[in-house]
C-alpha cells in the first residue's frame, strides 16, 4: 500500500484516534444492507481491514462470514477481528470465484495500480458479487469536519482518486457503477472528545501536511471544541457501488 506506511506509530495512532462506535453508524448499515445478498454466511472480503471495525460491524449486523485482509502486521497485531489475515489488494489469499461482496474502507487512495486491483477482485468475487467502496473522493471533501479544521488537507484530498478515475480503473475489469451516496455517521460523540483524540498519524492528509498547516488546523479545532464541546461531530463520507 502506498502513501503511509501504517508503521508502529502509525498503527497504534489508528488505533486510538479512528475508532468507530456502532451506534454511530447505523446509516451505513442500511447503506450495505441495500446492496449486500441478505442471507446469513453471506462471505464478505474486507481489504484493508485495520483494527476490524468494519469486519465486527458486518458479523454483528449481518452474520457475515468475513475474510478480513490486512497487509501491515503492524495494524494486524491491533485488530480486534478474529482471524485477520495478512495479504495484498493484487493477489488475495482466496479461491476464486468464492466472495459474495467486497468492502473497501478509507484505502482506495492507498492502492496504486487500481486496474490491478480490480481485476483482482474479479477474479475473486462471484459472478455479479458488489465492490462496496467507502471513501472520500478527490473533490468531494464537504462533508468531512476534518477539513473544516484543516483545510489546507484539500490539497491532499485532490491527489486522492476521483469516483470517474475509479469507475474508469474498475471498468477495465468488467465492473460498472451503480450506486454513489453521501452517508452519515457520528465520528465522534463530541468535539471535545475529537480534539482530545486527534492523532495526526492516524490521518493521511494530515500525516502528508507541512507542520505549520497541521498546527494551524489543531488551533483551529481546539477553539472550536471550546466554544462548543459537546457538539458531535457529524461527517459524511461517499459510498459506491459496482458490480
Amino acid at each position: 500500500m502506498g502513501r503511509i506506511a501504517y508503521d508502529e506509530e502509525q498503527a497504534a495512532a489508528f488505533a486510538a484516534g479512528r475508532g468507530l462506535g456502532l451506534g454511530g453508524l447505523g446509516a451505513w448499515r442500511d447503506a450495505v444492507a441495500r446492496h449486500l445478498p441478505a442471507e446469513p454466511g453471506v462471505r464478505l472480503l474486507d481489504l484493508g481491514a485495520g483494527t476490524g471495525t468494519w469486519s465486527a460491524a458486518f458479523r454483528q449486523w449481518f452474520d457475515a462470514d468475513v475474510l478480513a485482509v490486512e497487509p501491515a502486521a503492524a495494524m494486524r497485531a491491533r485488530c480486534a477481528y478474529p482471524g485477520v489475515v495478512g495479504g495484498r489488494a493484487e493477489a488475495l489469499p482466496v479461491a476464486g470465484a468464492s466472495l459474495d461482496g467486497a468492502w473497501i474502507s478509507t484505502v482506495i487512495h492507498h492502492l496504486p495500480d487500481l486496474a490491478a486491483v480490480a481485476a483482482e477482485l474479479r477474479r475473486a468475487l462471484r459472478p455479479g458479487a458488489p465492490v462496496l467502496i467507502r471513501s472520500v473522493f478527490a473533490g468531494r471533501g464537504g462533508g468531512v469536519s476534518l477539513f473544516r479544521w484543516f483545510p489546507e488537507a484539500l490539497r491532499v484530498l485532490e491527489t486522492y482518486p476521483s469516483v470517474a478515475e475509479v469507475c474508469a480503473a474498475f471498468g477495465t475489469a468488467g465492473f460498472e457503477p451503480v450506486a454513489l451516496e453521501s452517508v452519515p455517521q457520528v465520528s465522534a460523540p463530541s468535539l471535545a472528545v475529537a480534539a482530545a483524540d486527534l492523532r495526526r498519524a492516524a490521518h493521511t492528509p494530515l500525516v502528508l501536511l507541512d507542520d505549520a498547516d497541521y498546527e494551524r488546523g489543531v488551533v483551529r479545532l481546539r477553539v472550536a471544541a471550546e466554544r462548543a464541546p459537546l457538539a458531535p461531530v457529524v461527517d459524511s463520507l461517499d459510498l459506491l457501488v459496482l458490480r
